[in-house]
């Protein structure tokens, strides 16, 4: 029973860490650009609009990171932050 209760605890303020460390880095995004997703859009494609790399998988981690998505997909109507660096080229 108080490993049960250590664990719940636990987890209670690792889960408190994380929001508050996302609460700090929503703060700091004010003044970066931002993006409207629109029907057929991909978070790969929207990438690729932003760098000249070749490779667009760091771009994608990029946003993903910080805009705190799970995975690469989004939905029409989603707003994404871009990071610094990253404006649109088209």
């Amino acid at each position: 029973m108080t490993v049960l209760v250590l664990f719940t605890l636990a987890v209670l303020w690792i889960g408190g860490r994380v929001d508050l460390a996302s609460a700090g880095e929503r703060a700091g995004l004010e003044g970066l650009p931002r993006i409207t997703v629109h029907a057929g859009d991909t978070l790969w494609e929207i990438a690729d609009a932003l760098t000249e790399e070749a490779d667009t998988g760091p771009a994608v981690r990029r946003i993903m990171d910080l805009n705190g998505l799970s995975g690469p997909e989004v939905r029409p109507g989603d707003r994404l932050y871009l990071p610094e660096g990253l404006v649109p080229l088209r």
